[in-house]
Formats: structure tokens, C-alpha cells, sequence
């Protein structure tokens, strides 16, 4: 069984609202919507776990209830670090899982695809990770704001989620920073203080995570293109089609 977690429970500060961003709506739906049916309409997803603020629980199981096609799910309260609020995701989950999912309840643009080969390299390698490799040229800076360093940007990537592990693996490296009172940038980098490798699957740049007003417009256009893209095939398959007869009928005739 693979089971997905979302952390939403962020304050929306860089987005410059007055609600979680993830209550922000994005083509009518709010954010946390479209990345719950993200994940519910992928096979390889079994069950989902939302972990939200406290003060938002009631408000978030109401608003799911109106929502068709949701694979099974839970809402729980967060705390007050990233961190923590997966933690008590982590202590919801069945018996039956097998692989668990961290993804950005904010990231609502990820593909089926990319979850798909996350599952399966969790499996296979115990840790992946979503990523696309770094665009920009990336500078190593010290406190006074003058560069030290430039990395080969061939060996950089822009880490995304989903982040899949199987349950031993994650549960493990939770525990050990919970012990060792140690906050991480991110799920994997848990991982890798217990000794276990993490393996790259290649992300999408159309990936985003929507923090600030700009990615607002950004996954718009993301999601306006994705549209047009369906029509123009659609499209372009009935002209296929029409071609296809003409042509037949022609024939037929001579």
C-alpha cells in the first residue's frame, strides 16, 4: 500500500494572503484540491493523508467532502515545523503501508507520471526523489554577501516532491532526528543522515510550488497550456479521422 502526505499547513507570509495559500484558488479550485486529485487520480496511489493546522482540521474535512473522486484520506493537525506535522503523519499511517509519499500540499501540478516513478524507485532503492537539474548557475556565498565558490552546475538539481521512501526507511530517519533533535531542509536529507542513499527520478519544471503571487500566474499559464494542449490533440485526432474517411471514400471511387 502506498500512502501520500501532504504538509499544508503553512501561513501563506511570501504569498502575502491572509489564509493558508493552499485555500487559494487556482481555475476555481483551491490549491490543495487540485493537488489531492493529482494524486487520487494515479493508480499508484492507495491513500492520503493531509496534515493541516489545528484550527483548520474542520474546515478542511468539510471542504473535502464536497469533493468527487478523492482516494481515501485523513485530516489531521500539524505543528509547528514542517518537519513535526509529517511526523504526525507518519504515526496515522496503516499497517499495510509499504512506501509513504511526501508531497507539498502546495505543488499541484505534478503528473502522474512523476508519482508513478517515485512509488517505483522507492521501492526498488528504499529512497527517490523528484528533481530537475538546475537551470541558473548557482553561486556559494558567505555571510558577507561575497561569492566563495561556483559549483559545476552539472552536478545540481532543484529538489522537488513527491519524496517516496519505504516506510522502515522514513519512519526510521524521523525517529533519529526527532532523538537527535535535528530539523532538516527536507525529507531526504533526513535519510541521508542514517546512511541511506537517495536516488534522482528526472521532476518537470511545470512542477512548482506555489509560494509566492508570481507562481500563482505561473501554474495559471502551466495549467491554461495543459488544456490547450488536450483540445489541440483532441483536435487533431477528429481531423485525423475526417482525413481518414475522405481519403477511404476517394479510394473507393476510383
Amino acid at each position: 500500500m502506498v500512502t501520500a502526505i501532504f504538509p499544508a499547513a503553512g501561513q501563506g507570509k511570501r504569498m502575502k494572503a491572509s489564509v493558508n495559500k493552499v485555500f487559494l484558488e487556482l481555475m476555481g479550485k483551491p490549491i490543495l484540491v487540485h493537488t489531492l486529485l493529482a494524486f487520487s487520480r494515479c493508480d499508484a496511489i492507495d491513500n492520503l493523508i493531509v496534515v493541516v493546522g489545528a484550527d483548520e482540521v474542520t474546515f478542511i474535512k468539510a471542504l473535502l467532502a464536497t469533493v468527487p473522486g478523492l482516494k481515501p484520506y485523513k485530516v489531521i493537525a500539524g505543528s509547528t515545523e514542517r518537519q513535526y506535522s509529517i511526523f504526525n503523519g507518519l504515526a496515522q499511517l496503516s499497517p499495510a503501508t509499504d512506501v509513504v509519499l511526501v508531497h507539498d500540499g502546495a505543488r499541484p501540478l505534478v503528473s502522474c507520471q512523476i508519482i508513478s516513478a517515485v512509488v517505483e524507485e522507492a521501492r526498488k532503492s528504499g529512497a527517490a526523489i523528484a528533481a530537475v537539474p538546475a537551470k541558473d548557475t548557482i553561486k556559494i556565498v558567505d555571510k558577507d554577501e561575497l561569492v566563495e565558490a561556483t559549483p559545476d552546475r552539472q552536478s545540481l538539481w532543484t529538489v522537488q516532491t513527491p519524496q517516496g521512501f519505504t516506510k522502515e526507511v522514513i519512519v526510521k530517519a524521523y525517529q533519529q532526528a526527532a532523538n537527535d533533535e535535528f530539523l532538516g531542509t527536507d525529507d531526504s536529507s533526513l535519510v541521508e543522515r542514517i546512511g541511506v542513499r537517495v536516488k534522482v527520478v528526472q521532476g518537470d519544471y511545470s512542477n512548482i510550488k506555489v509560494t509566492t503571487p508570481e507562481d500563482l500566474l505561473i501554474a495559471e499559464a502551466f495549467m491554461r497550456d495543459g488544456v490547450v494542449a488536450k483540445v489541440v490533440s483532441r483536435v487533431s485526432s477528429s481531423v485525423s479521422g475526417v482525413v481518414s474517411n475522405v481519403k477511404e471514400k476517394i479510394f473507393r471511387k476510383r
